[in-house]
């Protein structure tokens, strides 16, 4: 494949998202879409800006709005829920819609530009069961993609659908990625609470994959 094929990246600054990236700039010539959509801190957009540029690749920051809020993770009021394992409810974290959203943005944003790749770093192995994360779901929005667009020619590719947290770890490690710099947490203290869905998915990978995360070195 030549660099020259153009690809947009989702990128949130966590984990995923980053081996996303640099998994896509191997063969495509990448720009990335950092949504900014009322998180409660602005951790994981600096991370996603320092990841960007630290691959080298153009990035834009989008700025969206859910004013009815609906999730914990927009909404201040309600608690970040911890737990020592990840349930099988969908958490207070879900965003309703989040993904729909995101995704038909960057549709619009990929067949502006004539990118027929839009890559994102969903999961549905070792994540918090939110169901925009299914395989069914975008198999579902690939299909409305072919008829919804100009040429039909553009697809969302999810190439860590169907890995677990250390298989992930493991090839970020083997792809370069900086792992310093992805942010995970939901809190946007100085260093990851350990305890919220994200940091505990988080270190599972870490430590089955048998490799220190560098967020929490002294």
């Amino acid at each position: 494949m030549k660099k020259n094929y153009k690809a947009l990246i989702l990128l949130s600054g966590g984990l995923d998202s980053s081996t996303v990236l640099y998994l896509a700039k191997k063969k495509y010539n990448c720009s990335c879409l950092i949504f900014d959509y009322g998180q409660r801190h602005n951790r994981e957009l600096e991370s996603a800006k320092k990841i960007a540029r630290f691959a080298g690749c153009n990035y834009k920051v989008v700025k969206i709005i859910f004013p009815w809020k609906g999730s914990s993770l927009i909404d201040k009021n309600k608690k970040i829920p911890y737990n020592k394992k990840i349930g099988k409810e969908i958490p207070s974290t879900y965003v309703p819609g989040r993904n729909t959203v995101l995704l038909s943005y960057a549709l619009s944003f990929a067949e502006t530009i004539g990118a027929k790749k839009i890559f994102i770093g969903a999961n549905a192995v070792d994540f918090s069961g939110y169901p925009d994360c299914r395989p069914q779901y975008y198999k579902s929005f690939n299909k409305l993609l072919a008829v919804g667009t100009k040429r039909g020619d553009i697809k969302i590719e999810t190439p860590l659908l169907y890995k677990t947290k250390k298989e992930i770890v493991e090839l970020a490690v083997k792809l370069g990625v900086p792992l310093d710099m992805a942010w995970s947490c939901y809190s946007g203290w100085k260093k990851p609470c350990g305890k919220c869905d994200s940091c505990i998915l988080r270190a599972k990978g870490f430590k089955e994959a048998n490799i220190k995360d560098p967020l929490l070195s002294p």
